[in-house]
Protein backbone atom coordinates (compact mmCIF):
# COMPACT_ATOMS: atom_id res chain seq x y z
CA UNK A 1 0.00 0.00 0.00
CA UNK A 2 1.27 3.46 -0.83
CA UNK A 3 1.39 6.26 1.72
CA UNK A 4 2.01 4.09 4.76
CA UNK A 5 4.37 5.57 7.34
CA UNK A 6 6.98 3.27 8.86
CA UNK A 7 10.03 3.32 11.09
CA UNK A 8 11.16 6.36 13.05
CA UNK A 9 8.68 8.66 11.26
CA UNK A 10 5.78 6.53 12.51
CA UNK A 11 7.17 6.69 16.05
CA UNK A 12 7.48 10.49 15.85
CA UNK A 13 3.89 10.83 14.58
CA UNK A 14 2.62 8.67 17.42
CA UNK A 15 4.62 10.68 19.96
CA UNK A 16 3.13 13.86 18.48
CA UNK A 17 -0.30 12.42 19.13
CA UNK A 18 0.66 11.71 22.73
CA UNK A 19 1.94 15.28 23.11
CA UNK A 20 -1.33 16.68 21.73
CA UNK A 21 -3.33 14.48 24.12
CA UNK A 22 -1.29 15.71 27.09
CA UNK A 23 -1.33 19.38 26.01
CA UNK A 24 -5.08 19.38 25.34
CA UNK A 25 -5.77 17.67 28.67
CA UNK A 26 -3.59 20.12 30.60
CA UNK A 27 -5.21 23.09 28.83
CA UNK A 28 -8.65 21.63 29.58
CA UNK A 29 -7.78 21.36 33.27
CA UNK A 30 -6.75 25.04 33.37
CA UNK A 31 -10.24 26.14 32.28
CA UNK A 32 -11.96 24.21 35.09
CA UNK A 33 -14.56 22.78 32.72
CA UNK A 34 -15.16 19.55 34.62
CA UNK A 35 -13.79 16.11 33.90
CA UNK A 36 -17.27 14.60 33.69
CA UNK A 37 -17.89 16.62 30.52
CA UNK A 38 -14.49 15.56 29.17
CA UNK A 39 -15.26 11.88 29.80
CA UNK A 40 -18.77 12.17 28.39
CA UNK A 41 -17.65 13.66 25.08
CA UNK A 42 -14.17 12.13 24.66
CA UNK A 43 -15.37 9.30 22.40
CA UNK A 44 -17.84 11.43 20.41
CA UNK A 45 -15.65 11.50 17.25
CA UNK A 46 -15.95 7.70 17.11
CA UNK A 47 -19.58 8.08 16.03
CA UNK A 48 -18.00 8.60 12.61
CA UNK A 49 -17.50 4.80 12.46
CA UNK A 50 -21.13 4.65 11.38
CA UNK A 51 -19.96 5.84 7.95
CA UNK A 52 -18.52 2.37 7.40
CA UNK A 53 -22.09 1.05 7.23
CA UNK A 54 -22.24 2.76 3.81
CA UNK A 55 -18.99 1.16 2.69
CA UNK A 56 -15.24 1.70 3.11
CA UNK A 57 -15.03 4.86 0.98
CA UNK A 58 -17.79 6.71 2.84
CA UNK A 59 -16.44 5.31 6.10
CA UNK A 60 -12.95 6.62 5.40
CA UNK A 61 -14.29 10.10 4.60
CA UNK A 62 -16.48 10.27 7.71
CA UNK A 63 -13.72 8.89 9.94
CA UNK A 64 -11.12 11.28 8.52
CA UNK A 65 -13.39 14.31 8.94
CA UNK A 66 -13.86 13.48 12.60
CA UNK A 67 -10.25 12.42 13.23
CA UNK A 68 -8.22 15.18 11.64
CA UNK A 69 -7.01 18.17 13.59
CA UNK A 70 -8.66 20.60 11.13
CA UNK A 71 -12.07 20.79 12.81
CA UNK A 72 -10.61 20.58 16.30
CA UNK A 73 -8.17 23.44 15.75
CA UNK A 74 -10.91 25.49 14.05
CA UNK A 75 -12.97 25.09 17.25
CA UNK A 76 -9.99 26.17 19.34
CA UNK A 77 -9.48 29.26 17.18
CA UNK A 78 -13.17 30.14 17.23
CA UNK A 79 -13.29 29.66 20.99
CA UNK A 80 -10.46 32.15 21.42
CA UNK A 81 -11.53 34.71 18.80
CA UNK A 82 -15.17 34.79 19.92
CA UNK A 83 -14.65 34.18 23.61
CA UNK A 84 -16.82 31.08 23.73
CA UNK A 85 -15.86 28.62 26.44
CA UNK A 86 -18.14 25.88 25.08
CA UNK A 87 -16.50 25.93 21.64
CA UNK A 88 -13.06 25.98 23.25
CA UNK A 89 -14.10 23.00 25.38
CA UNK A 90 -15.20 21.10 22.25
CA UNK A 91 -11.89 21.86 20.52
CA UNK A 92 -9.80 20.69 23.47
CA UNK A 93 -11.71 17.44 23.90
CA UNK A 94 -11.61 16.84 20.14
CA UNK A 95 -7.83 17.46 20.00
CA UNK A 96 -7.32 15.14 22.96
CA UNK A 97 -9.31 12.38 21.24
CA UNK A 98 -7.39 12.68 17.97
CA UNK A 99 -4.08 12.74 19.86
CA UNK A 100 -5.11 9.65 21.83
CA UNK A 101 -6.00 7.75 18.66
CA UNK A 102 -2.76 8.76 16.93
CA UNK A 103 -0.72 7.76 19.99
CA UNK A 104 -2.34 4.30 19.79
CA UNK A 105 -1.48 4.05 16.08
CA UNK A 106 -4.93 4.72 14.63
CA UNK A 107 -4.24 6.97 11.68
CA UNK A 108 -6.33 8.57 8.99
CA UNK A 109 -8.03 5.94 6.84
CA UNK A 110 -7.60 5.03 3.21
CA UNK A 111 -10.70 3.97 1.23
CA UNK A 112 -9.33 0.42 0.94
CA UNK A 113 -10.78 -0.41 4.36
CA UNK A 114 -10.67 0.48 8.04
CA UNK A 115 -7.33 -1.25 8.60
CA UNK A 116 -5.45 0.83 6.02
CA UNK A 117 -4.15 3.98 7.72
CA UNK A 118 -1.45 6.57 7.18
CA UNK A 119 0.28 5.21 10.28
CA UNK A 120 0.37 1.65 8.94
CA UNK A 121 -1.87 -1.38 8.88
CA UNK A 122 -4.07 -2.24 11.83
CA UNK A 123 -6.04 -5.40 12.24
CA UNK A 124 -5.59 -9.07 11.57
CA UNK A 125 -4.18 -9.07 8.03
CA UNK A 126 -0.46 -8.67 7.30
CA UNK A 127 0.72 -5.18 6.37
CA UNK A 128 1.73 -6.26 2.87
CA UNK A 129 -1.78 -7.28 1.82
CA UNK A 130 -4.05 -4.79 0.05
CA UNK A 131 -7.83 -5.01 0.33
CA UNK A 132 -7.92 -6.68 -3.10
CA UNK A 133 -5.54 -9.37 -1.85
CA UNK A 134 -7.57 -9.80 1.34
CA UNK A 135 -10.78 -10.23 -0.69
CA UNK A 136 -9.09 -12.75 -2.99
CA UNK A 137 -7.75 -14.70 0.01
CA UNK A 138 -11.21 -14.89 1.59
CA UNK A 139 -12.58 -16.42 -1.65
CA UNK A 140 -9.93 -19.17 -1.70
Amino acid sequence: MFGETTGAVRVVLRLEGLCVLIAASVAYSKFGLGWGTFALFFLTPDISFLGYLAGPKVGAVSYNLAHSYIGAVACLAAGVVFPALTILCIGLIWCAHVGFDRALGYGLKYPDGFGFTHLGRIGRFPAIMSSTEVNQDSVR
